[in-house]
């Protein structure tokens, strides 16, 4: 086996160069090396995007992926090389409170912990516990199986948002996660509005299931919503846009959440001190409930990767829809360029071959 990889990572200006490093070495016995197959590009690398970090200047990133298993330590039972996986990337430090009940999502260490192993799709391999290693059915395809990170997200927002069948749920941002976040609604028997200001964004929520599309740019949202719930709003509102929408966003989901309602954070906030401004007196009144969504781990005594991995087998989720764009991992910036240019290349999930 070749001693060096082909890796991205990152510069000084918050693109990437691609070169070649050394294949990370298994540390322990039960864990796995795996060659990765394909990456994807989601919000919160887009985020990073052309962003000067110091701390991140030559490291690798990237969390969505799928491979194959090459070499696994002695104690690993479950996998073995030659099959197809997909890594899941939330990784604690497996000591802390939290990590110990399966709540590793939660782990005050999880960064840290994750990016010095499992946290770094942009490369030809990666390593990680065997626990982290999924196999893959013969017919889910590794670019499928690259989606699975972003339903597993939408996925423990749904699980924490208490939703019921017949609810009516309105979903912000038909990105990646607010797609996802749609088609797991409509699973649980929910009616689901959708809103973005991206028009092919929203053509592709509507033939996902999308009861109803609004573009934001060109109608009033609260209105259409209003309309459409007979004047009550949303049982359920997810704001899945994230960044620097958020200020915009949060106060759209208070418009379009109905009295008792609720309203799941999806959407990733930027690190620091943000003040949004809400209308606080009416959320209190009106008992609407702010639940924070973060990342994903398992639920009861179910891997929440897993529950999605068996609805993608079941081909109860559409994960290849959504897959608009493919790259090399040589054209890893026209990449990312073609990503945060949504409006004008219609781009949803972003991937890339290593």
């Amino acid at each position: 086996m070749e001693q060096t990889m082909k890796a991205a990572l990152k510069t000084e200006e918050g693109t990437f160069e691609v070169t070649d490093v050394d294949i990370p070495e298994i540390p322990g016995d039960d864990w796995v090396l795996a060659r990765i197959r394909v990456a994807g590009i989601c919000g919160t690398d887009l985020r990073h995007w052309k962003k000067k970090e110091p701390e991140l200047v030559h490291e690798i990133m990237g969390h969505e992926m799928a491979g194959e298993v090459v070499k696994i330590g002695s104690a690993v039972k479950h996998v073995k090389p030659g099959d197809r996986v997909v890594i899941e990337t939330v990784l604690g430090d497996g000591d802390c409170d939290w990590c110990r009940v399966q709540q590793y999502n939660l782990c005050p260490n999880l960064y840290k912990v994750r990016m010095k192993t499992v946290s770094r799709a942009f490369a030809s391999y990666v390593t990680g516990p065997a626990t982290k290693f999924h196999k893959l059915p013969d017919h889910v395809s590794f670019e499928e199986a690259t989606v699975l990170d972003t339903f597993s997200v939408c996925m423990h927002a749904m699980q924490l948002s208490g939703i019921r069948i017949n609810d009516t749920v309105v979903i912000i941002g038909a990105g990646p996660i607010g797609l996802g976040q749609l088609q797991l609604a409509k699973v649980a028997g929910a009616t689901v509005i959708i809103t973005d200001v991206v028009d092919s964004s929203l053509e592709l929520a509507t033939s996902l299931g999308a009861d109803l599309v609004i573009n934001t740019k060109k109608e009033n949202g609260e209105d259409s919503i209003r309309r459409f719930t007979h004047g009550r709003g949303a049982d359920i509102t997810f704001e899945c846009a994230g960044g620097p929408s958020m200020p915009e966003t949060l106060k759209q989901a208070v418009l379009y959440t109905r009295i008792g309602g609720k309203i799941v954070i999806v959407g990733g906030f930027d690190p620091g001190d943000i003040a949004i401004p809400l209308p606080w007196q009416h959320i209190q009144i009106a008992e609407i409930q702010l639940i924070p969504s973060a990342s994903y781990s398992f639920w009861g005594i179910d891997s929440e990767m897993r529950m999605c991995l068996d609805l993608l087998a079941k081909g109860r989720i559409n994960a290849k829809k959504m897959i608009t764009h493919s790259f090399s991992i040589d054209d890893i910036n026209e990449a990312f360029e073609t990503a945060m240019d949504k409006e004008k290349t219609g781009a949803v999930f972003v991937a890339l071959t290593i």
